[in-house]
C-alpha cells in the first residue's frame, strides 16, 4: 500500500513544485536548474560511487562484513536514479542520500528493523554451531557414482564446427 501511495504522491508533489518554481522564476531557469542538478548529481554519484566501491573492496580484502559498504553503494545508486529523474523533490531526496551522515542515519534505522539470522564468510570464520555429541569428522555423506567414459575417439573428425 505504501508503494502505491509513493507512486501517487511523488508525481503530484513534483508537478506542484514545478508549477510553483516555474511561476516564480520562469520556464527556462526552471529547466536550467533541472538540467544542472542532473549534471551535478551525475558527477557526485560517480565520485561517491567510486569511493563506495573502494570501501567495499577494502572490506572484502580485510574479510569484514560487507553489509555497510553495500548499503552505502545501494543508496548512492538510488540517489543517482533520483537525481536523473526530473523534479525538485526527487533531487532533494537524491542529494540528501549523497550526504554520508544521512546514509549513516538510514543504515542505523534499517539496523534496528532488520535482523540478520546468520552470516558466514570464508574459511576463517568459526564453524556454525555443532551439537556436542557430533564432531565435523563424524558427518558422513552417502552417495552413488557412475563412471563416465569419453565416447569420443582420438581419430574422431569433429563436428565441423571446430577445427581439430
Amino acid at each position: 500500500m505504501w508503494l502505491f501511495a509513493a507512486f501517487l504522491l511523488v508525481p503530484l508533489i513534483e508537478i506542484g513544485l514545478f508549477i510553483q518554481v516555474g511561476g516564480l522564476i520562469g520556464l527556462w531557469p526552471t529547466l536550467g536548474i533541472v538540467i544542472l542538478t542532473a549534471i551535478l548529481g551525475t558527477w557526485l554519484v560517480r565520485s561517491q560511487g567510486a569511493m563506495a566501491l573502494n570501501n567495499l573492496r577494502a572490506s572484502f580484502s580485510r574479510l569484514e562484513d560487507p553489509a555497510e559498504p553495500l548499503a552505502h553503494g545501494a543508496m548512492i545508486l538510488l540517489a543517482g536514479a533520483l537525481l536523473l529523474t526530473p523534479g525538485f523533490f526527487t533531487d532533494g531526496v537524491g542529494f540528501a542520500l549523497l550526504a554520508p551522515p544521512v546514509r549513516q542515519a538510514v543504515i542505523g534505522y534499517l539496523r534496528k528493523h532488520i535482523t540478520v539470522q546468520r552470516f558466514e564468510m570464508g574459511p576463517q570464520t568459526p564453524p556454525h554451531r555443532e551439537s556436542p555429541q557430533r564432531k565435523p569428522r563424524d558427518i558422513v555423506i552417502e552417495g552413488e557414482f557412475h563412471e563416465v567414459t569419453d565416447r569420443k575417439k582420438p581419430n574422431h573428425p569433429g563436428s565441423g564446427w571446430t577445427r581439430h
